[in-house]
Formats: structure tokens, sequence, C-alpha cells
């Protein structure tokens, strides 16, 4: 039975936006994005305002609704806005430098710094599709304890820079390298900037979303890498998971489909759902990992770390009419099989690291 996640179909009537912008873009199922960022800008710009003009302790009052109303409202679907256009930029050539207004101004309003999720998720995640050389793989950790989780989280949230960098300087990627640091800069002067006009609201505005954004990226990175089959830790199709028939997609661009994204990165956002219809049996053979009807992957993260099996089960689609305690079981080895070790806070990678940890000799 076919998915009920979101395919692209044409707009009933344009709007003055969409005519004015439509000529610009490279692919009209892109206006939504545009369409978007017009949102984005329209809400967030006049309350940012506002907020700016208030005393510190006024700012205290209206903290909670102010992170509650962005984040519930605007946060997954900047994220993953962010995510595709970073994957297929959206402007034709002439117009490109039009692209920068979603990281660079858009994204310190929702916890993102301009360039750091190019440089991460681009140039590394997808590079080293969570093998060891990954900076953020999961294979070390075992995915259903809470301490290895906080581990992951600070090594990435205190010193990712260092790792990231490190990571990109070795492998030649220079100019990666130089648009991190740049875009970073960028970031921490307009908060230095921000910080004299009005600490606290500096403080609401751009400091807050940024923590509690790595703290979610990093949840969903570790939920979408979670259940891991080690017969084939280097394939998409075993390394990850697809979320079906879920609000969740409706509202962030199908990114439930984990799997499809990591076998057709550049695929767009509207074709994931009828690609993974199109292969039922594909799915069934490989023994993907698909879960229906689930939240999203904060959800799975939260009952990972509650050891609710029993729960994920329910979720799971049964490709291979397994027993529930067979699916049970099956998801407590995928989850808590583990591969190297656990990377020091510290490390400094080295070119001996660097090959040792290529995906090439892994896999081997």
């Amino acid at each position: 039975m076919p998915t009920t996640d979101p395919r692209w179909s044409p707009p009933q009537q344009l709007t003055p936006l969409d005519r004015l912008f439509l000529p610009l873009l490279k692919d009209e199922r892109d206006l939504i994005f545009v369409r978007v960022s017009a949102l984005i800008s329209a809400v967030l710009f006049p309350i940012v305002t506002v907020v700016f003009l208030l005393e510190p302790f006024q700012v205290a009052l209206v903290a909670v609704p102010y992170i509650g109303f962005t984040f519930l409202m605007f946060g997954g679907r900047y994220g993953l806005m962010l995510h595709a256009t970073g994957h297929r930029p959206i402007f034709k050539r002439e117009y490109r430098w039009m692209q920068h207004y979603i990281p660079f101004v858009l994204g310190p309003l929702l916890g993102h710094t301009p360039t750091s999720f190019e440089a991460h998720h681009m140039m590394m995640h997808h590079v080293e599709n969570n093998m060891l050389g990954d900076q953020s793989t999961t294979l070390p950790y075992r995915r259903d304890h809470f301490p290895h989780f906080l581990h992951y989280w600070f090594r990435f949230f205190a010193l990712s820079y260092l790792h990231i960098g490190r990571y990109l300087w070795l492998r030649g990627k220079l100019k990666t390298f130089a648009r991190l640091m740049g875009g970073e800069l960028v970031w921490l002067a307009m908060v230095t900037v921000a910080w004299q006009l009005n600490w606290a609201a500096t403080t609401l505005v751009f400091i807050v979303p940024m923590l509690m954004m790595r703290w979610l990226m990093m949840a969903g990175n570790w939920a979408q890498h979670a259940f891991i089959d080690f017969q084939d830790p280097d394939s998409g199709w075993h390394n990850s998971t697809c979320l079906t028939n879920t609000r969740y997609n409706h509202k962030c661009y199908n990114d439930g489909y984990h799997i499809v994204h990591h076998l057709k990165p550049a695929l767009h956002w509207s074709e994931m759902a009828q690609w993974y219809d199109d292969r039922h049996d594909e799915f069934r053979e490989r023994d993907a990992l698909v879960f229906d009807g689930i939240a999203d992957n904060q959800m799975i993260w939260f009952l990972l770390m509650f050891k609710r099996y029993d729960k994920l089960a329910n979720h799971v689609v049964n490709l291979r009419e397994r027993s529930h305690e067979e699916l049970v079981e099956m998801l407590k080895e995928r989850v808590r099989t583990q591969q190297g070790p656990i990377p020091a806070l510290l490390r400094w990678e080295s070119r001996e690291h660097m090959v040792a940890n290529s995906r090439a000799n892994v896999a081997a």
C-alpha cells in the first residue's frame, strides 16, 4: 500500500512572491523553500526586533514562550530546509548568491552557525557514511546508553571545530576549512556586537537556540544511525532507517527517509516517498529497517534512552515477518553492537588514523 507521505503537486495558484522568484529557481518544486524563508522572515524579524527593545527582566519573562514558539513553529522546517537546499542548491547559477540568505541570515535565528552544516554534513558525514572516519560516527557507542550519548554530544559540542577542522585539513579540503572558520567568525562577530546592544536578548535569540539545536541535531543523527547491521555497516541500507506515514515528513520535507537519502543524496525530497514505494521488494530483500507511524527521530532517541524496545518494535514494518520477540531482539542486537574504541575527547587525528579509518580499509 503506498505511503501517505508528501509528493509534489503544482500549486493551483501562484502568489506574487511565487511569480517573483520562479524565474530565478532551477526547479519549480523548490518554491516551498522561498515560501518558508519568507514566512520565517516575516514572523521572526519583527519579534526579534521587539525582544531587543526589552529590558533584561522582560526578556526573561518572554524567554520560554519565545523559544517554544520559535522551535515548534520553525525549528524543524528551517533545519531540514537548510539540509535540502544544501544538497540541491535552488537558485540558477547567476542568482546563486541568493542561496546565502538561508544559512547566513535565517540560520542564526534558528540556532545554526552559517557554514558549520555544510562542513559537517556534506563534506564529512556523507563522504564517510558513519564509518570510523566520520567525526560523528555512532559505531563505537552503545546507542541505548545515555552516558555514551553524553560523551558523543559533548565531543561534538565542545570540540567539533578541532576534530572537523582537522578532518578537512588532513584531506586537503582547504576551501571548506576556510569557509567553516570564516562562517564561525562572522557568527561570533555578530553575537559580540549584539551582546553590546542587549546581552539578555542576544542570549535568548542567538545563544540558547544554538545550544538547543546542537543537542537536537546530535540526538537526531544518533537515532538515524542507531540500528546498524554490522554485516554491512558501510551501506545506507544497513546503517540508516526510514520513517514512513508520519506528520514529520509533511512538515520537514520527507526527512524520515534517511535510507533513501544516504543511497541517493541528491534525490529531490518530493521523490523520496515514491522511490521507497517503488522498491518494497528490495527493502525486504535487504532487510532494511523501516518504522511506520512513529513521530520523528527525536522520539526514537527518547525510546532508545529508556530502552523501550517493545514500543519501537510495534512501529517496525515487519518486512521479514518476524515475531514481536524476534523484532525486539533484532533491534537490541543492532543497537548494542559496537565497532572500534570510543574516541577520546581530545584525540588529535593523525595521518595514520586517517588512512586506518578510511572507508575502504574499515570495510575490508
